[in-house]
Order: structure tokens, then C-alpha cells, then sequence
């Protein structure tokens, strides 16, 4: 009986591990390119801390029945092979419910201040783990058209490409442009989904490439990443830190002074070990903790810059 029941806990542990993994499997969220919305005049800018920039303008983007067909084919095509699909105007709709971000972060003890690029649209509506970016153009030649498109999977946590597709379908006589991209892309929609797993079975053996910025407040502390605790400086001791919790102990420091350090190419775990998903922030947190523990005691705070960049303040809270 006890040789049964054990057997009975342990798949239903084994389930809960299993259900936690399958829950987090990445998703796809399908958005018109950059050069798209440029072409069609579908983009805003904004003050980045003194800097215009231009990004896409999805909400505007989706006003183009051509684009939401488009996008409602590929979701499909993409849901027929068993991917998880985010839908970009849903999306929207949730975000526009929510209030808007504060643009300046505040300490809570000090009064100090940090101004902070605002999350652009396009982190905003990333709600997926992976970006399909479309973009097409239909050809014509007498009463035959067909359509060239470029497809590319961009990784949300890295900004990297991690899959791609493009071509020109065979000429017809249909002018439905959904129609004549899915006969355009499923002669190599296969191999794209191929390398969409491909990616994915990489992050669960090697990790999510992600990026983590530290930075020290000066508020009159005296406290930098060159502060010595037992003979070694403190941005020695993240660095270990980060050796020894980092998949295969892979990441880079991509720049680093007195009072900032840039992590790039940080590989963290796609699974805490208990089973639940890790991300970017959680990851960043444990960091936090072993800093405000002895025999450190630092003041720490993190802030979300996105699913794949974190930044740890040190000094405020």
C-alpha cells in the first residue's frame, strides 16, 4: 500500500513539473515589420531622454484591414502546428485598460530621482516570448498576382533573430492577399517552425540569453562597485555571483565602471527548481537578496525593463 501510494505522489510530482514547463512553453505574438508600418506611414515618435526616436504604431498598424487578415492567417498557421499564439489587437485592447507607466522612478527613503527611458509600444505590447515580424509585397503582372514576404522570429529576451523565412509564391489568379501568402509560405513553413523549436530547445538546455545593468545611486553613501568587503570589490562579488547561477556559467560583461556594470549575454535558467518558470526579474531578485544578506546588508531595489533586461539599483530603496 505505502509502495503505491508513493508511486501515486510521485506522478503526480512529476505531473505538476511537467503541467509547469508545458504552461510556460514560449509564445508568439505576429506584428507588421518596421519597414511595413515606415512604408505605410504607421510609426510615432517620442522624448527619449532628449533623443526623438521613431518606433512603430501598432494601434494606427491595426486599422489596416490588409494587416489584420494577414496576421489572423499566419496565428493560424502557426496554431495548426501546435505554438501558443498571442493575438497583437488583444493585446492592445488589455494595455489600453491598464494605466499609464510613471516615467520617473523616486526613491522611497531619499527623494532621489533616476530619469528612466520610458517602455517603448513595442515592449509594451510584447506580451510573447517570441516576435514574428511580416512584411510582404503583392506583385502583379497582367491578371496574375502573386506575393514576396520576408518573415522573420525575433527573440523578445534577446532582440536576436532566431528563425527566419521569405520567398515569392507561384502567380494566381486570386487577389485575396492572406490566400496568396499562405500559398507563398507553406513551402517553408515547416523548416521555420523547425528552427522556432530548435531556439526553444536551446533555452531549456542552455538558458535564456537575457541582460542585467547594475548601478549604484550616489546619494552621499560612499558606497560604488569598487567598495571592498574582505578583500574583494564588490563588482567582484556579482561577478562570482553571476558565475556561480548563470547556465554553464555563461555571460559577459559588456562594460562596467565605478558605478555601473552591463551583463549582457547572460544566460539564466528557463526553470527555477521548483519547476516554476524563471524569467528576468526573478532571476535579478535573487541577486537583490544575496546583497541585502550579510555580509553585504546593501540597499537594493530592481526595476523590469522588459521581459529580457533587468536593472538592479543599489544604494535606494
Amino acid at each position: 500500500m505505502k509502495r503505491i501510494l508513493s508511486l501515486i505522489i510521485a506522478v503526480f510530482t512529476c505531473s505538476a513539473v511537467l503541467f509547469a514547463q508545458q504552461a510556460k512553453k514560449p509564445k508568439l505574438m505576429v506584428v507588421p515589420s518596421d519597414a511595413w508600418c515606415i512604408e505605410k506611414g504607421y510609426v510615432q515618435t517620442y522624448d527619449n531622454m532628449g533623443m526623438t526616436q521613431t518606433i512603430p504604431n501598432y494601434s494606427a498598424a491595426l486599422s489596416n484591414k490588409e494587416l489584420n487578415n494577414v496576421i489572423s492567417k499566419l496565428n493560424v498557421l502557426m496554431a495548426d502546428r501546435a505554438f501558443p499564439m498571442q493575438d497583437l489587437s488583444q493585446t492592445i485592447k488589455s494595455i489600453n485598460n491598464i494605466s499609464a507607466e510613471d516615467m520617473l522612478i523616486t526613491s522611497s527613503t531619499s527623494g532621489a530621482a533616476m530619469t528612466e527611458s520610458p517602455l517603448d509600444r513595442v515592449r509594451r505590447v510584447a506580451k510573447a516570448d517570441i516576435i514574428l515580424e511580416i512584411d510582404w509585397t503583392l506583385n502583379s503582372i497582367g491578371p496574375r498576382n502573386s506575393i514576396t514576404y520576408n518573415l522573420k522570429a525575433l527573440d523578445v529576451y534577446s532582440n536576436k533573430q532566431v528563425a527566419g523565412a521569405q520567398g515569392t509564391g507561384t502567380p494566381s489568379l486570386t487577389t485575396d492577399i492572406p490566400l496568396l501568402l499562405e500559398e507563398a509560405i507553406l513551402e517553408n513553413m515547416d523548416n521555420f517552425a523547425t528552427q522556432l523549436m530548435a531556439h526553444f530547445e536551446d533555452i531549456m538546455n542552455n538558458g535564456r540569453e537575457v541582460v542585467i545593468d547594475v548601478r549604484v545611486f550616489d546619494n552621499g553613501s560612499g558606497i560604488n562597485l569598487e567598495t571592498d568587503y574582505n578583500g574583494y570589490e564588490l563588482c567582484e562579488i556579482i561577478e562570482n555571483w553571476m558565475a556561480e547561477n548563470t547556465v554553464n556559467h555563461v555571460f559577459n560583461k559588456a562594460d562596467g565602471t565605478e558605478n555601473f556594470i552591463m551583463f549582457d549575454q547572460v544566460r539564466i535558467p528557463a526553470f527555477k527548481s521548483n519547476g516554476m518558470a524563471q524569467d528576468t526579474e526573478g532571476f535579478t531578485r535573487d541577486l537583490m537578496r544575496f546583497l541585502r544578506a550579510e555580509p553585504y546588508k546593501l540597499t537594493c531595489k530592481v526595476l523590469n525593463r522588459g521581459l529580457g533586461r533587468c536593472l538592479l539599483i543599489i544604494g535606494e530603496k
